[in-house]
């Protein structure tokens, strides 16, 4: 089907090279139907002023606001030095908050007759801070004049929009454009269909498009939000529905595992009795396995919750069954971790073939990019013939040469850090599609589950097992107050001194180029913390080695040493041959040391909520209760201090995945870095609208089962089509 003529109009040829090129390069917009789904980011009421007592620092910003105050300074300079340089200082007001305007030299003439006490404006420009004062400096602004004929009372009660916006083009210039393009929405097709829209009592897309861009009353506000909110869930759950029933289709080999076999003789040697949920999981999962289409199934849960011993169980069930099983690790540290762990779990299960195995065992090998040519080409051979029942290995395990011999399940850890094309290279190495599981130890938001990983099934361990130890977490405000810092340090070495050990995490390695001897330190103290480079793990190593740990066994561990010396630092940490290990986000999943109790994180504003969770749960692993320090120098109004506190008041990964994900709701939820295009969510929040996502979901599902080429649906068949670019399209079939 054509798409539709208007909508896809360039916006070169309606709008003029110039500012096209402008909305192409700043803003992604590129045709008449991408503008008019560029929504305005909020409405503001004439006369009503806005509050600029929450203004946010260094970043772009529209106000509409009154004039207080503008004066006109002469002063001498290098350039006038006769003391004809002119300063124009404006002051605007929302009665609770001031803001300066500031503007110099040949731009004073037009603000200076223009920006009177009393005068309305919007004003756009950078938010900064100048004598401990927030300020804009020659911000671009647009005077709001009453038409003659209007009163007071409707001047003052009209809502103007604020657009998402750029320094390139101010929210006023988009809202112009705007108002050119405005009348194709009347051509835009509807991709809901009309008993859909109906029952819920709807607006049309082309009034939706009008009230949302030119509305009269809030009402008209909200109507237009509630109809481009569902456009946007129905659209997405459309094309996952497509993708579980293309899915369900696909041929997959049965994988049951044999009564009393592998399996059974595994959970035999447990030391411990699973958890309901890892129960429960383990019967999910094994349900998957047994059908004769591909599992495609997510498994998150807590950190520590015991998702590699739930994976671990199924691998064994396909092995059981005749088949292979491989678990794509993302770091040569944690599949070492993972490869180390499994064969110590198994024992002598993991000796198959070899002098002292026992029947029902099978070969478990590693296989990194690192490895020699003689260990490499004995793997190879082990998967080649099907004598290791299970792999575990980097991306090195999806090169041409790897081949299996009948690979039946892939479990891949940490989703979010591969690329779709790598997973989906590994699953082309079975004789039928393998079945899939995604293992995350980041909790996910039940709505996020159903966007992100909506063709995915979804299994939840939320559950830990017992004798797992509460974790204290506090911030260390490093700036306000340095002897917390100095105390930090003396609780490491109490909990080295109890025969325990330590984590010290930073956020650079530390030897680039611009290290922090080069960065210089001319910067107002105000933003000192942000600017300066952040702390770097050489560095603190050596200043703790020679200071506040003096005489400890300090170590360091990060992503650039060979992968030989990697594995003896873990193996030397893992031994308790080090008291405290000084490392990057390399030990964030998977390094399971139960003798470490202690964490110190440096800079932790630097990372996000969720790595802070991961990081976090690397302490307290045993019967000692862990210890996690939060070292920053925000200060304490700071938004990212308040992140820090967030994360030092709950272990609930759950209800910190919920503040993580507003604090990032701008980004995709379908993830830029995988499909590499431009938001698809503009108007829906996927924690805010959950009902929303899960009835859209309900309803794509049913028009999918009734008509899964959507022949009946063809303006929804368009929707689909824009939202699926090709790189998008393929994000979501190898999700």
């Amino acid at each position: 089907m054509d798409l539709v003529p208007a909508l896809e109009e360039p916006l070169k040829k309606v709008l003029g090279p110039a500012t096209a090129k402008v909305m192409a390069e700043h803003l992604g917009l590129h045709t008449v139907g991408d503008l008019l789904h560029h929504y305005p980011r909020r409405y503001e009421e004439r006369g009503r002023l806005t509050h600029l007592a929450d203004l946010p620092m260094d970043e772009h910003v529209t106000v509409v606001a009154q004039v207080a105050d503008a004066r006109l300074h002469t002063f001498a300079s290098a350039k006038a030095p006769r003391g004809k340089g002119q300063r124009l200082e404006v002051t605007i007001t929302d009665g609770s908050g001031r803001l300066q305007l500031v503007f110099f030299g040949a731009g004073v003439h037009k603000p200076h007759k223009e920006l009177l006490p009393g005068t309305r404006a919007m004003f756009a420009g950078k938010v900064s801070v100048f004598n401990r004062r927030l300020q804009l400096a020659h911000p671009a602004y647009e005077l709001l004049r009453g038409d003659a004929e209007e009163t007071v009372e409707t001047w003052a009660g009209a809502l103007i929009p604020i657009y998402p916006a750029t320094a390139k083009m101010e929210s006023w210039k988009i809202g112009k454009a705007l108002q050119t393009v405005l009348p194709s929405a009347q051509e835009a097709l509807d991709p809901l269909p009309d008993s859909l829209r109906e029952g819920r009592g709807l607006l049309p897309l082309p009034e939706a498009l009008l009230k949302i861009h030119r509305p009269h009353t809030p009402a008209d506000v909200e109507a237009a939000r509630a109809r481009l909110k569902w456009d946007e869930a129905f659209v997405l759950q459309t094309a996952l529905a497509r993708r579980r029933h293309a899915d369900a289709l696909l041929p997959a080999v049965a994988r049951r595992p044999k009564p009393d076999g592998l399996l059974t003789a595994f959970d035999d040697r447990l030391p411990f009795t699973l958890t309901d949920g890892q129960r429960k999981v383990s019967e999910e999962i094994f349900a998957g396995l047994a059908a004769e289409h591909p599992m495609h199934r997510l498994l998150q849960g807590e950190v520590g919750s015991g998702k590699t011993l739930v994976a671990l169980r199924a691998m064994l069930a396909v092995v059981d069954a005749g088949g292979q099983a491989a678990m794509l690790a993302p770091t040569e540290v944690l599949a070492q971790q993972h490869h180390r762990s499994v064969t110590e779990m198994m024992g002598e299960l993991a000796e198959g073939g070899m002098l002292g195995g026992v029947d029902d065992a099978t070969k478990v090998v590693l296989l990194t990019g690192s490895m020699g040519v003689a260990a490499r080409r004995a793997a190879l051979l082990d998967l080649a013939t099907g004598e290791a029942g299970v792999v575990i290995g980097t991306h090195a395990l999806i090169e041409d040469k790897v081949q299996f011999h009948d690979l039946g399940l892939v479990v891949v850890d940490e989703q979010h850090r591969f690329g779709v094309e790598q997973r989906d290279a590994l699953r082309g190495k079975g004789k039928q599609p393998p079945h899939l599981l995604v293992m995350t130890a980041t909790p996910i938001p039940r709505t996020v589950a159903m966007t992100v990983f909506g063709d995915l099934e979804t299994s939840v361990l939320d559950q830990l097992p017992a004798g797992r130890s509460p974790i204290a977490s506090h911030v260390v405000p490093a700036a306000d107050k340095p002897h917390f810092l100095a105390r930090a340090w003396e609780r490491v070495r109490e909990e080295v001194d109890k025969g325990h050990q330590a984590y010290v995490v930073c956020p650079r390695i530390g030897d680039e180029e611009d290290g922090p001897k080069k960065a210089g330190r001319k910067k107002p103290p105000e933003d000192e913390a942000e600017r300066r480079p952040p702390l770097a793990v050489l560095d603190i190593a050596d200043q703790l080695g020679r200071g506040p740990l003096h005489g400890l066994r300090v170590e360091v561990l990060h992503g650039r040493m060979q992968p030989d010396d990697k594995d003896a630092v873990m193996r030397r940490f893992t031994a308790g041959e080090t008291d405290v290990l000084v490392a990057t986000t390399v030990i964030e999943v998977g390094v399971n040391v139960p003798n470490a109790t202690a964490m110190v994180i440096m800079d932790a504003d630097r990372f996000g909520v969720s790595q802070l969770h991961q990081l976090r749960g690397r302490v307290g692993r045993g019967s000692a209760p862990g210890l996690c320090l939060l070292v920053t120098e925000m200060p304490e109004a700071s938004p990212a201090r308040q992140r820090l506190g967030a994360v030092a008041s709950t272990l609930d990964g759950f209800e910190l995945s919920r503040i993580d994900l507003e604090q990032r709701r701008e980004g995709d939820v379908l993830g830029q870095a995988q499909s590499g295009t431009r938001s698809s969510l503009r108007m829906l929040a996927v924690i805010d609208d959950e009902e929303i996502i899960a009835e859209a979901r309900e309803e794509a599902t049913r028009v999918v089962a009734a008509d899964p080429e959507l022949r009946h649906l063809p303006a929804l068949r368009t929707a689909l089509d824009a939202l699926l670019d090709e790189e998008r399209e393929q994000y979501l079939e190898k999700g």
